[in-house]
């Protein structure tokens, strides 16, 4: 299923991992783009870039026998992006953005990433939206 909301967290997904990639802020990677990105996709990028500390704590908490830092790029990213959605944007059902956060991870990430995500941002939701 793809739609304007879709489309939105993978272009933020995709300025995130441009931005971890070439060390920049993500503020930065936004402002070079050859054509500005849509409200959405910045506010999503926005989002998990200056929720990350947050973000990565409640990762951190709720992912069993895994640190961030053994975490794939791309799953962290689109976790952080996810959480923020979940703590910031209560207009989104918490089950949409699961299902989104899912399967960005199945398209992008490794073959586990979708059922580790899964799991990791059910227990993050059942906490902050319980």
């Amino acid at each position: 299923m793809t739609d304007e909301r879709s489309d939105a967290r993978e272009r933020a997904l995709n300025l995130l991992y441009e931005a971890h990639s070439k060390g920049l802020a993500v503020e930065d990677v936004i402002a070079a783009q050859v054509v500005t990105p849509d409200d959405l996709t910045c506010l999503l990028a926005r989002g998990a870039d200056t929720s990350k500390s947050q973000a990565d704590a409640l990762i951190d908490a709720k992912s069993k026998g895994w640190t961030i830092d053994r975490m794939p790029v791309l799953d962290i990213a689109i976790m952080r992006m996810a959480t923020f959605e979940l703590l910031e944007r209560s207009d989104v059902p918490t089950a949409v953005v699961l299902n989104e956060a899912v399967d960005l991870a199945k398209r992008y990430s490794t073959d586990d990433s979708g059922r580790f995500i899964n799991g990791v941002l059910a227990a993050i939701a059942s906490e902050l939206r319980a």
